[in-house]
């Protein structure tokens, strides 16, 4: 691959490389809604949003905005109650930031007397905020010195310093950690984090990267980016199998089931059997999905004709279809349960 010659260290050189990195995202950073605020509400909403979801789907659906226009400050986001709250996140997955957040916007209220602290070390004892969040308000919302670093931070970093140690490991993060507070721009922390991110979805991305057009390729020593960085494992996916029922009553009522486990309580979607249970039963739905380090197969049987030994159970009710676009679904059986209504 031809890549630009390399002519400085960033390290040995942070206000060149702050520049070169500013003047580019100065003239090519992207308008996201998040960048048009410095509410630190707004900031932490976009920021635990992203945490895991793509930037793409965030925007694409309009998750940000209706969740600002649902829960425009902490106040009204800490009264929310769990139905109104899970369906404002529905459809982003990993719905305990929803919860967290909203225990995050109490203690804000309770503690702080509905400001958000600035200090580091107040931000991080609220709840579910740690150092990259607490960097990031500090530099998205108060515009004070910060480092944060997520994984496009991390692949640039490595790769701007050649960095082949393990990035996974307590030892391999506290360098990577080390490096961007000697490359962090006291003076812009707003543009320059926001500017380093990017560089990292756009030139510096995941495989091979755009070196010809980087705007810091001068000052990066790595000869095969695309190799970097480098990690001590992956996590196995394991492939696992769920199998839901389908009853509908002559009135249309379904039977749902509303999760009370610790990761998604609140949440609905339509029973899950034991695959005993349902054996012999048609399958008239499936749908795969990942969650975690799981690729899931959910089939859905027609237990319609099996309703003597198919019986609702403990957190089953019969929902009324007009009652299914205000619950909070789960997006898989959301899907699905889509395609059954106009199906069966």
């Amino acid at each position: 691959m031809l890549k630009p010659r390399f002519s400085c260290l960033a390290s040995d050189d942070p206000g060149g490389f702050r520049d070169a990195l500013h003047e580019w995202f100065s003239r090519h950073g992207r308008d996201y809604p998040w960048r048009r605020t410095q509410d630190p509400y707004a900031v932490l909403v976009s920021e635990v949003m992203l945490q895991q979801t793509q930037i793409a789907t965030v925007l694409g659906k309009n998750y940000y905005t209706r969740f600002l226009a649902a829960f425009p400050d902490v106040e009204t986001l800490s009264a929310a109650d769990d139905a109104s709250l899970l369906k404002a996140w529905e459809g982003l997955g990993y719905y305990r930031r929803a919860r967290m957040l909203r225990e995050t916007a109490r203690a804000v209220i309770g503690h702080h007397g509905g400001g958000f602290p600035s200090d580091v070390a107040e931000l991080m004892a609220l709840p579910g905020i740690g150092r990259y969040t607490a960097g990031a308000l500090r530099a998205f919302a108060f515009g004070l010195p910060a480092v944060l670093v997520d994984g496009n931070v991390t692949r640039v970093i490595a790769r701007l310093m050649d960095f082949s140690d393990p990035v996974d490991t307590p030892a391999g993060s506290r360098q990577i950690w080390a490096w961007a507070e000697q490359l962090a721009d006291p003076a812009r922390p707003r543009s320059h984090h926001a500017a380093i991110m990017e560089l990292g979805q756009t030139h510096c991305r995941p495989g091979q990267p755009d070196c010809l057009s980087c705007p810091v390729a001068g000052f990066c020593r790595s000869s095969e980016p695309a190799g970097l960085p480098q990690k001590s494992r992956k996590a196995t996916v394991t492939a696992i199998s769920e199998h839901a029922i389908w009853l509908r009553l002559e009135d249309g009522r379904i039977l749902l089931h509303q999760e009370s486990g610790k990761r998604r309580t609140g949440l609905w979607k339509l029973p899950l059997r034991e695959a005993t249970e349902v054996a012999g039963l048609p399958v008239i739905a499936e749908q795969i999905y990942p969650i975690t380090r799981y690729r899931v197969t959910l089939r859905v049987h027609d237990a319609r004709c099996a309703t003597a030994r198919i019986a609702p159970r403990e957190g089953d009710a019969w929902v009324t279809p007009d009652r299914l676009s205000s619950l909070p679904l789960t997006a898989p059986f959301k899907r699905v349960l889509s395609r059954l209504i106009e199906d069966f």
